[in-house]
């Protein structure tokens, strides 16, 4: 681990995507929040999955765009002690799964949502595999809907997330993460890594995150 990762790991624990998913969900000052989104998009097309297509190429190109981590990104860093490009594209993806969520009719209240959308915030493969080996229960839908709250396994999938960060700062992503910091090539560098990881976790959440809006039906005239 290099001396940044580990000057990073001291401030960074795996409570920080609670953190980051809270402020996704509601927002702060300027930066709006997943329901306010999802919201105008909704009240703008008046179909929740047209709306839900728009919420994920909006967060696609945001995740792309190095503008957000830099007008944005200090502040983000200072409420959770982490490099700003890592918690601007997780609050990109926090509020784009978040978003998703609350178009399909789920509870952003609902502890039990909030861990599904920090399971689907691992990506597929990575959920898909450790469903496949018992470290999670379920899916993400599952999760959703369960009978009860399960707070160890809320506590586990933050702690999958935060190996997951730790090996992106200073493990098997740190090359990506050194040609970031290029000038010129690092810009797109990022914007290409950080905007394929987005669209990644949007289909991963499309599939996962199955609709809970009651279907009209047509009635014979």
């Amino acid at each position: 681990m290099t001396n940044n990762s580990v000057e990073v790991a001291e401030g960074f624990t795996a409570d920080v995507f609670h953190q980051l998913l809270d402020l996704a969900i509601k927002g702060k000052g300027k930066l709006p929040g997943a329901r306010s989104t999802a919201n105008e998009l909704l009240r703008g097309t008046n179909d929740a999955e047209a709306a839900v297509s728009r919420t994920v190429t909006n967060h696609i190109a945001l995740a792309g765009g190095q503008g957000f981590a830099t007008n944005w990104g200090g502040f983000l860093v200072a409420l959770v002690t982490i490099p700003a490009n890592l918690a601007a594209s997780t609050f990109v993806q926090a509020r784009l799964v978040a978003s998703v969520a609350h178009l399909r009719g789920y509870n952003l209240d609902d502890p039990r949502v909030r861990t599904a959308i920090l399971m689907v915030m691992l990506g597929p493969s990575a959920g898909e595999k450790l469903i496949a080996q018992g470290v999670l229960p379920s899916t993400p839908a599952m999760v959703a809907t369960a009978p009860v709250f399960d707070a160890k396994l809320d506590g586990s999938v933050s702690r999958l997330l935060l190996e997951r960060a730790m090996n992106y700062v200073g493990g098997k992503r740190l090359g990506v993460t050194l040609a970031k910091r290029i000038p010129v090539i690092g810009g797109g560098v990022g914007a290409a890594v950080d905007g394929w990881m987005t669209h990644t976790i949007a289909q991963y959440a499309l599939t996962a995150l199955p609709s809970r809006r009651p279907k009209l039906t047509r009635t014979a005239s």
